[in-house]
């Protein structure tokens, strides 16, 4: 597999099962730096840091989120019906979500980035069924066992619908990203279209 069509598929639900393990997924250069301080500062946990694939994005803002605190999201965007948790790589494509629905379909989206991959901001959950029907977890691994499944496990007593993105449990070796991601439905116009079905 070599590194341009490589996405990681391999690593969130092994790491995110091993007890004590904090496992972050920075969506940009400031949260990465701050995570790997963070994790360099601390002895309560063994600490692993998602490298996102690509160049990373650069925000200009310092992240000061304190990282002992565990399992806290950031709602980056309030809004309302839906919620959409954009994991690490995958935080660019829920912005991209989030615009064409309000750009085209005048649905302005709660955007999340989770920052932890190994637990749950229960909080947060609880309070999207307030205003929400329906919550897309967006990561770029394997589906089956990962982070978007914890959601909707977690979800399972609420009255919220939950959908979740990301890539069928195979060994994909030499392959197109883009093209696997389409056979995935990993795609803007596809997440878009599934939503719209899910919501008044």
């Amino acid at each position: 597999m070599n590194d341009e069509s490589h996405l990681g598929f391999f690593d969130i639900p092994f790491l995110a099962h091993i007890p004590n393990v904090v496992y972050l997924a920075p969506t940009s250069k400031e949260e990465h730096l701050a995570m790997l301080d963070w994790a360099v500062e601390q002895n309560e946990h063994p600490v692993a840091i998602r490298i996102p694939v690509g160049p990373l994005r650069e925000t200009g803002v310092a992240d000061n989120t304190d990282y002992s605190i565990l399992n806290k999201n950031q709602v980056t965007q309030k809004g309302s019906k839906v919620a959409i948790f954009g994991l690490g790589n995958f935080y660019a494509l829920a912005e991209e979500v989030a615009k064409e629905l309000a750009d085209k379909h005048g649905i302005t989206a709660t955007i999340v980035n989770p920052k932890f991959i190994t637990g749950l901001d229960e909080e947060l959950l609880d309070s999207l069924a307030v205003e929400h029907q329906l919550v897309v977890t967006l990561e770029d691994g394997v589906l089956e066992g990962g982070y978007g499944q914890m959601v909707a496990s977690y979800l399972g007593d609420h009255d919220l619908k939950v959908q979740n993105y990301g890539v069928e449990k195979a060994f994909h070796d030499r392959y197109n990203a883009q093209e696997l991601l389409a056979e995935n439905g990993i795609s803007v116009e596809n997440i878009v279209n599934n939503i719209l079905k899910n919501v008044d």
